[in-house]
């Protein structure tokens, strides 16, 4: 936990088909059972905000250039920082987000290609506080291969554009992912997301935070 911020920043991450959102709601339910104290926050990428919202309509729906992508991408998680999670985390209560920039990382560039500059700058601009960044104290990666989450994502809701992409765009996303995970090993926590629902939840029932 950064000293400078009472709350606690955590964040669901993974392609789609790994099965994150299934156990978001019941964790942010078992926090609040162990920290009752400190009020737990549910929010989503891109979304957050009434106006990230309305970003999310186009970003998960329209066909864009990858610049014009990212750039919503990180004006909506702008607005979203400023409107819900630092007055969240200021106030000492608990910040759940279904993803926050991994996921531009692993979609932006691993899958569609951008440069990891190019998000790196964006990143700093948009997340920098002088010398530091906001980012999750804890991020929780469900890590699952392209072609089982394809299987999964089959059988779910009518796809938006991502989630109609192919199996070698996924596999992309899924290896950056993991690739920020192995250069920041003391903030991820990866979890085989090919298990049980009820070894997922053991593992996600153990988690205490530094708080």
């Amino acid at each position: 936990m950064d000293i400078n911020r009472p709350g606690f920043f955590i964040s669901f991450e993974g392609i789609d088909g790994a099965g994150k959102s299934t156990h978001l709601e019941a964790f942010a339910k078992h926090l609040g059972q162990c920290y009752p104290n400190h009020e737990v926050v549910i929010t989503r990428e891109p979304g957050g905000t009434p106006l990230g919202e309305k970003l999310r309509q186009l970003l998960l729906q329209e066909p864009m250039h990858i610049e014009t992508e990212a750039l919503l991408m990180f004006a909506a998680r702008r607005e979203h920082l400023a409107q819900v999670i630092e007055p969240a985390l200021q106030a000492g209560k608990i910040v759940i987000s279904d993803r926050f920039t991994d996921a531009s990382f692993a979609y932006q560039g691993g899958g569609r290609g951008l440069s990891l500059d190019t998000l790196n700058t964006l990143e700093t601009l948009v997340q920098g506080r002088g010398a530091e960044l906001i980012q999750p104290d804890l991020t929780l990666l469900f890590d699952l291969p392209g072609e089982t989450a394809e299987q999964r994502r089959s059988k779910a809701r009518t796809p938006d554009k991502f989630e109609r992409l192919d199996l070698h765009f996924f596999e992309n996303v899924r290896n950056e992912y993991l690739r920020r995970a192995k250069a920041d090993p003391g903030r991820f926590m990866v979890i085989d997301a090919r298990q049980s629902q009820e070894l997922i939840w053991k593992q996600l029932s153990e988690i205490q935070l530094n708080y």
